[in-house]
């Protein structure tokens, strides 16, 4: 999917300037069948950037988070998967569009459990969309490694932020 409706409704209104959003991020994981199989995590290769990422994407007005970052699985990657746990909280960069649009995202990362589906790109978004050994990544930024990392972490405490 492109930029939501909402986005471009706003920028109508503000042009280009600083837009705060919340994003997500989703951790698919799976463990495949066999003892010599690994864990697995699902990661697609954006078309814009043509970096390999988690699924990721914008949280539309007055949908719950966790749901938005299910609906973003399957739109992106045809694949069914339940959020499990908040991963990580955490605010990314400003980013320049080529447009000129400003944006900067609150992201919720969460780790899902993979329920069906086998991955393709499936709205355009992405070039490709296929399941890594964890072992075996592709290089990605610091950013998507660090949100790939807390999701791969079994733990339920969000990670990315402290208390004064």
């Amino acid at each position: 999917m492109a930029t939501p409706d909402f986005i471009l409704s706003l920028r109508e209104k503000i042009g280009h300037e600083l837009l705060w959003l919340p994003g997500v991020t989703a951790v698919v994981v799976r463990e495949p069948a066999g003892a010599s199989a690994g864990r697995e995590v699902l990661l697609v290769k954006r078309a814009d950037t043509g970096e390999w990422t988690p699924v990721t994407g914008i949280v539309d007005p007055g949908e719950e988070p966790a749901v938005a970052a299910a609906r973003e699985v399957l739109e992106e990657a045809d694949v069914v998967a339940e959020p499990t746990s908040l991963a990580r909280v955490g605010v990314t960069g400003r980013v320049t569009y080529p447009n000129g649009d400003v944006s900067q995202y609150l992201d919720l990362t969460f780790r899902f459990r993979y329920v069906s589906g086998e991955p393709h790109p499936a709205d355009g978004e992405n070039l490709e969309a296929t399941w890594f050994d964890t072992e075996a990544l592709p290089p990605m930024s610091d950013d998507m490694a660090a949100r790939l990392a807390a999701g791969l972490t079994p733990e339920t405490t969000p990670t990315g932020f402290s208390f004064p």
